[in-house]
């Protein structure tokens, strides 16, 4: 059946899809490589906010106890803060802030999270804990200007809901966010705090319990987080893990799930961001290097927006060390980028995404059709992607009929397309064919580059009746991106295909 997009907007398309990203803990921002990568993702993409852990961990360095005189005191040192900051703001993107995990000087004890250790314990001094986030903020303030950072959101912890991530249980958390959030709004009443930042598979009582602390207490909270991943039990092999995976439809279900949990409660009407979202919560599954994982997340990034006000992809780069150090170029890594740059199935969506109009004109299961200001049409179209391990589809079919000019239009339009899919703009595809490689020579670094640009097409299409009338077919787990534009025709009147080569009519060959 061919649908027959209507040339008149019913929407506009939200942009929550880029609102903000994910990262690896915030030191890492002062590596070139990661450097390189956000500057390339900023370039085509263009997110607003970007989100990691560790702002207070010691690998950031800002808590910095000593003794002076008898007495214990701290500085607050802000040297590698400030860098990782500058160059977000450089590249035109804006810290999500945070707050966590506990410097190693404040923890109430040893217990730990990740390779590189970031504390989980409640800190064993409140009031120095509320120094901390106080001068924190204050000297962002100070540094970058009160009315940029109140658009700077602020989060209280990750993942609290999980031993793995906070050590103390819910009702310590309930604490945690009555101190920090207070101490937030010391420094600037307008400053935006929120949380609780759950892990998916908590029961509605937490989230409810939380807002009950919350009213209860009349603490300030400008917006709800939480996360979302699709993915099941792991099945562990030596450096990497497998998983089963949910439709992507269970990642929107999470993300509408917070709304429903709080109804009645007033937090229902504050912003919801769900600020981690991927198909698996492990840095080292390879489905996150696919085509697969492309057509996966495709219906996602076109429906989330009507649930949350953003929901952040994990991560931009894969210069992530959460299990350790990578042992290979394509490891599993949450990135839509690897290290050097090496562009995933997944970062193209995100670009196709960013090329996609403003404005609404059909959406359907497998499609995404959007007109410009200036005329111009754009569709995204996916093949499906069955988690439940069926054979990928080739040759689905999107069939359209698009509007391309007024209703009496007669002549061209151009049809513009690229494409990712198993057979083109698959790096992942190329290094297995490799061998797998686990250290590229910069030959074979070359040829992943090239093989992870889009497949590029064009062709001209007939208009009749301000209509072009187009089949998408669509290979395995494809991904493409189409722009339409109507052709204003300025070809000369003496222009001649058949005398391209001089053998046209008054060209006749001389011996």
């Amino acid at each position: 059946m061919r649908i027959v997009v209507p040339r008149q907007p019913s929407a506009t398309l939200p942009d929550a899809w880029r609102h903000c990203v994910g990262t690896g803990r915030l030191d890492l921002a002062l590596r070139r490589d990661y450097q390189d990568s956000l500057a390339l993702v900023q370039r085509e993409i263009g997110f607003r906010y970007i989100r990691g852990h560790g702002l207070l961990s010691d690998g950031m360095g800002i808590h910095q106890p000593y003794e002076h005189g008898g007495e214990r005191r701290v500085r607050h040192a802000f040297t590698y803060v400030d860098q990782v900051v500058d160059a977000y703001l450089e590249q035109g993107i804006a810290p999500f802030l945070e707050l966590g995990f506990m410097p190693s000087g404040l923890a109430s004890g040893d217990d730990t999270v990740f390779w590189w250790k970031g504390n989980i314990t409640p800190p064993r001094d409140e009031r120095e804990w509320a120094d901390l986030v106080r001068a924190v903020l204050r000297h962002l303030v100070d540094r970058y200007g009160i009315d940029r950072v109140r658009d700077w959101p602020i989060e209280v912890w990750n993942e609290p809901n999980l031993t793995g991530f906070w050590s103390a249980g819910q009702d310590a958390y309930h604490r945690l966010y009555e101190v920090t959030s207070l101490a937030v709004k010391d420094v600037d009443a307008e400053l935006r705090v929120g949380g609780p930042s759950l892990a998916p598979g908590y029961e509605d009582e937490w989230i409810q319990r939380f807002a009950e602390f919350v009213g209860r207490r009349d603490l300030p909270i400008d917006f709800v987080s939480r996360h979302a991943y699709s993915s099941g039990p792991v099945q562990p092999v030596p450096f990497g893990a497998h998983q089963t995976l949910m439709p992507a439809s269970a990642l929107l279900e999470q993300f509408a799930a917070p709304r429903r949990q709080l109804a009645g409660t007033g937090l229902d009407r504050l912003q919801l961001h769900i600020t981690e979202f991927n198909s698996s919560y492990r840095p080292d599954n390879p489905v996150h290097d696919t085509a697969f994982h492309a057509a996966y997340l495709a219906p996602v990034l076109v429906n989330g927006g009507d649930l949350a006000d953003s929901f952040s992809y994990w991560t931009f780069s894969d210069v992530f060390e959460e299990v350790g150090i990578p042992t290979s170029p394509f490891h599993g890594g949450f990135g839509l980028l690897t290290h050097r740059q090496i562009k995933k199935p997944t970062y193209h969506l995100y670009a196709f995404m960013a090329e996609m109009g403003d404005r609404v004109l059909a959406r359907g299961e497998d499609h995404l059709v959007t007109r410009h200001d200036d005329g111009r049409v754009t569709v995204l179209a996916w093949a499906p992607a069955d988690p439940a391990g069926g054979t990928p589809v080739s040759g689905h079919t999107v069939r359209l009929s698009l509007p391309a000019g007024p209703p009496d239009a007669r002549g061209t339009a151009y049809l513009r397309r690229r494409s990712v899919s198993e057979d083109s703009g698959n790096a992942w595809a190329a290094w297995c064919e490799m061998g797998r490689p686990l250290a590229p020579s910069g030959r074979q670094i070359d040829a992943l580059h090239e093989a992870a640009e889009p497949a590029r097409s064009h062709r001209s299409v007939p208009v009749t009746g301000g209509r072009s009338e187009v089949d998408v077919v669509l290979g395995r787990h494809e991904v493409t991106l189409l722009e339409l534009t109507p052709v204003i025709d300025e070809t000369p009147p003496w222009w001649s295909e058949d005398r391209l080569f001089g053998l046209g009519t008054g060209n006749a060959p001389t011996h």
